[in-house]
């Protein structure tokens, strides 16, 4: 089954919505912050996204640096393919933001 990886959990934000979208897996606990170095956080969500694959979601949610970290984490293992959910306030659900960084061919003119 797909797998929803929240980048940092928030108590105060239900997500059970994404649900719908794979079983939910947050990466990082509420409150964790980057400071001066990157590299605790990003070795973490190496190990924890190591299986990240093309059926997988990123719920971009926490600390931007953490979400940049995860983003990159989860394309380089994936071959720079990365589906993020996005909330829409609009119609209250989530929706995919499939992002395939290497994709040729393809303009934006």
């Amino acid at each position: 089954m797909a797998k929803v990886y929240i980048v940092q959990e928030n108590p105060n934000v239900n997500v059970i919505g994404a649900g719908r979208f794979g079983d939910l897996i947050p990466l990082l606990p509420p409150g964790r912050q980057i400071t001066l170095s990157s590299d605790p956080v990003k070795n973490l969500l190496k190990i924890k996204l190591k299986n990240f694959n093309d059926k997988d979601f990123l719920l971009a949610m926490g600390d931007p640096v953490a979400i940049a970290i995860a983003s990159m984490v989860a394309s380089d293992i994936n071959n720079g393919k990365v589906n993020m959910l996005k909330w829409d306030r609009e119609n209250q659900c989530y929706y995919n933001v499939p992002i395939d960084l290497y994709q040729k061919g393809e303009s934006n003119e």
